[in-house]
């Protein structure tokens, strides 16, 4: 299939990209996970598997996506061989669970937008209740669906006019609106206090194994790697574009954001709180509900002593949380999109249908938080699988010959060394493993019928599922792989 469209510059390019990484969970999760991992303790091993988790995957995904110029189904199949067709759909089908329900959460985002710009959400006096009132009715439906049709018609105008038009305000903006953020935190009274354990490390918690396997997940789930989304924005690079430069600038960039992000909401922490900071911070509720629109809404109310200040203040917060999640449920929806359209689909027929039926397979998770936590639990996980599918792919191609004809060929300004070798044979299965094990086996610990696959939470439910779908992708996998590569190829 020959590639017409493509990113207008690197600059295109790397800010898109940055949309992928920079999410949610860059201000929310992280600094929860953060406040529950010793603080400072944990940005040491985050780092670490930024270089041995994240960057390699995502050097992986530019390259694969760049030299195949096919979609997950199509770009798996032809570097790992025809039979391994449905590893690339369940990737895909991984994003497009996820976009279901982030569809929901750039929802919530941009409703507390409104309350916050309108001074509603200042008018209660407890927001663990304005929250549940939210919740209960049929707000979160409307939400999701504005959500998901602003997200469609940006995919709609295509590559340039759509997706890096779009980043190009929304994570510009963005990084603008927390730096002005950041630095109002940091004139709070005691916000010194709060920089001082974010950065500061505790000798026993980083010899502590769980920190470690929880700086991995971060990782896993934060940088955007292993979720075939680069992958798919990488298919519109243009042929003398770097795969190991931009991945780096990529994985250092989304870094840098949960940095500035962590440093807001600690110091702010720090300085506002009348109760016991680290308590309120670390308890994440249903999607991290509770850091998000219980705990720092209650801080934004007490932001000054004029309420105008903190209306803004609060408006501008969730404004780049509205803007982070819209910029990550783009690419989801590009995702699914491109999926359809290298099967043959236009793109208006196709984005026409992934949204209508985005819409519809996400109304579960507006209209039931345990529905969504099972669904956020699941395919949360089910990234780990897909990053695990991307390194196998690579070891079938040949690993070797991967790094030397394909992440060193053309247009590579940077060459990348041996040590890519070892790190995508070996440590990154290794590291999957590891962390699969640790997340269904640690879930028997808070279920007793940890098999039982309609629990929200547990191992059961976890295999149940993806059990069902690689088995579908498995039984049609040479329909897809031929509808894939075969059928449309010009």
């Amino acid at each position: 299939m020959r590639q017409k469209e493509f990113f207008t510059s690197r600059w295109g390019l790397i800010i898109s990209a940055l949309g992928i990484a920079v999410g949610t969970g860059n201000i929310w999760r992280f600094s929860r996970i953060v406040a529950q991992n010793g603080g400072g303790s944990f940005l040491i091993p985050w780092v670490i598997f930024l270089l041995i988790w994240s960057v390699p995957l995502i050097i992986a995904e530019f390259a694969i996506g760049k030299s195949t110029r096919f979609g997950p189904v199509g770009a798996i199949s032809k570097t790992a061989g025809n039979k391994f067709g449905w590893m690339g759909a369940f990737i895909a089908f991984v994003s497009t669970a996820i976009m279901f329900y982030y569809s929901v959460v750039t929802g919530w985002c941009i409703r507390y937008l409104v309350s916050a710009f309108s001074g509603d959400l200042f008018n209660t006096s407890n927001h663990l209740i304005y929250w549940e009132n939210f919740y209960a009715g049929y707000q979160p439906v409307f939400y999701h669906f504005l959500a998901i049709s602003i997200g469609a018609v940006i995919i709609y105008r295509g590559i340039v006019k759509g997706i890096e038009k779009a980043n190009k305000i929304l994570v510009t903006s963005l990084v603008v609106i927390l730096l002005a953020l950041l630095v109002r935190a940091l004139t709070l009274p005691n916000a010194s206090e709060g920089l001082a354990y974010f950065f500061t490390p505790d000798i026993d918690k980083i010899l502590d194994y769980k920190v470690w396997l929880n700086a991995l997940t971060q990782n896993a789930w934060d940088t955007g790697a292993g979720w075939g989304l680069i992958l798919t924005y990488a298919i519109y690079m243009k042929k003398k574009e770097d795969v190991p430069l931009n991945a780096a600038l990529i994985g250092f960039g989304n870094n840098s954001i949960s940095l500035i992000a962590g440093m807001i909401i600690f110091s702010t922490v720090f300085s506002l709180s009348t109760v016991d900071a680290m308590t309120q911070i670390t308890e994440s509720g249903p999607a991290n509900t509770g850091l998000t629109f219980i705990y720092l809404p209650l801080l934004f109310s007490k932001f000054s002593g004029n309420v105008t200040v903190n209306i803004i203040f609060a408006s501008m917060f969730f404004l780049a949380l509205s803007f982070a999640a819209m910029s990550s449920l783009i690419s989801l929806i590009e995702l699914t999109t491109r999926t359809f359209i290298d099967f043959g689909f236009k793109r208006k027929k196709a984005i026409l249908l992934v949204a209508s039926t985005g819409f519809v397979l996400g109304l579960p998770s507006a209209l039931s938080i345990d529905f969504f936590v099972n669904q956020d639990w699941v395919w949360g996980v089910g990234l780990i699988v897909s990053g695990a599918f991307i390194s196998f792919s690579i070891i079938k191609f040949g690993v070797d010959k991967f790094r030397t004809e394909v992440v060193n060929g053309e247009g590579s300004d940077v060459k990348v060394g041996k040590w890519y070798n070892y790190i995508i044979a070996y440590l990154i299965p290794f590291e999957a493993i590891a962390l699969l094990a640790w997340w269904l086996i640690s879930s028997v610990s808070w279920d007793p019928e940890w098999w039982n696959p309609f629990h929200a939470e547990n191992a059961g439910t976890c295999l149940f599922q993806w059990g069902i779908m690689i088995t579908f992708f498995i039984i049609f996998n040479k329909f897809i792989v031929r509808k894939t590569l075969i059928e449309n190829a010009d």
